[in-house]
């Protein structure tokens, strides 16, 4: 975890975080100055944000929103007050109804990120400052603290190579807490291919089996949000008793970006998780993240215990073999 320490002082009304990381302090500032980059760790997992204007210049306006994965939508405003390359931004930091415009309703922040040059690499820091102590009180209540700490944690993917952090290293789990789990894997393939190959019910016949012997007998798929999907498995050989199936319903269907879901065992009486699957490019390199919600940490080790990762390990191999490689 890059965050090395996060501390409030009540009585100057601040919020500082601190986090290191092993780059350079340019390409740092190049994770805040992208607002594509920037839109792959800001809001914490499960709240990806999105960012539809980004005027990064004294006077210049961002507006964003951080997207649930029930789909509700949490929008935010900056206006930069200072931009010095590549080691400072101040902006003003408000809530924001849909269009962009401050709710005068919360009270607006000031948020200072500096960014430095240290012996290992670089250093940002976080400052959010509050005008009154009802505001720091109000959004420290609402996870400010938890969630600045998820986010940038987030940061290190984003300024690691592709092809180094993660291409070759096969599928990777990562338990977070008792009921999160974030799975990733890499392809050296475009976005827009292992996009298709997971919305498109003739290519993922091809290639979502498991282990070898199945065959998928049902692939029907509704992108629209509140659409149901399922999804079945029989054995090749057709023997009786050993098909199973899963079912749920969009939530998010963001193209070529984000797709969450609700996910149960036909059939079964335990809870349905959640599945948040986001995609992310760079250099010719996509990288896929699964962001799994369960109930509760037993329902956690009992659906990790079936061996649920090698199957989807194998199945990402047979994509490679069967998509990516003959395009």
């Amino acid at each position: 975890m890059p965050v090395t320490s996060v501390t409030t002082d009540l009585e100057a009304l601040t919020m500082t975080l601190v986090a290191d990381f092993p780059v350079a302090v340019e390409r740092l500032w190049g994770a805040f100055a992208d607002p594509r980059k920037l839109e792959r760790f800001w809001g914490p997992p499960g709240y990806p944000a999105t960012f539809d204007t980004y005027d990064l210049r004294p006077g210049g306006i961002a507006h964003y929103w951080m997207t649930s994965p029930e789909g509700e939508r949490f929008h935010g405003r900056w206006e930069f007050a200072e931009v010095e390359e590549p080691h400072r931004i101040v902006v003003l930091d408000s809530f924001a109804d849909a269009q962009g415009e401050v709710d005068p309703s919360m009270g607006t922040g000031r948020m200072t990120f500096t960014f430095e040059s240290t012996a290992q690499g670089s250093r940002y820091t976080a400052v959010s400052a509050n005008e009154t102590l009802e505001d720091l009180e109000k959004v420290l209540a609402m996870g400010q603290a938890e969630g600045m700490t998820q986010a940038i944690g987030q940061l290190d993917t984003v300024l690691a190579d592709l092809r180094e952090y993660a291409l070759g290293t096969g599928t990777q789990v990562e338990v977070l807490d008792d009921q999160h789990v974030r799975i990733t894997r890499a392809f050296e393939a475009p976005l827009h291919l292992i996009w298709r190959a997971h919305t498109e019910p003739d290519l993922m016949k091809r290639w979502l089996l498991g282990p070898d012997g199945w065959k998928m007998t049902v692939c029907e798929v509704d992108p629209t949000p509140g659409g149901a999907y399922r999804y079945a498995w029989e054995p090749v050989d057709g023997t009786p008793g050993h098909g199973f199936g899963f079912d749920g319903e969009t939530l998010v269907f963001e193209p070529e970006r984000r797709i969450v879901t609700t996910e149960r065992m036909t059939g079964a009486d335990f809870p349905a998780t959640t599945n948040d699957l986001s995609f992310d490019e760079e250099d010719g390199v996509t990288l896929l993240t699964l962001l799994v919600t369960y109930a509760d940490a037993a329902q956690r080790d009992a659906i990790l215990a079936t061996g649920m990762t090698d199957g989807m390990e194998t199945s990402y191999q047979r994509l490679e073999r069967e998509l990516v490689t003959t395009g």
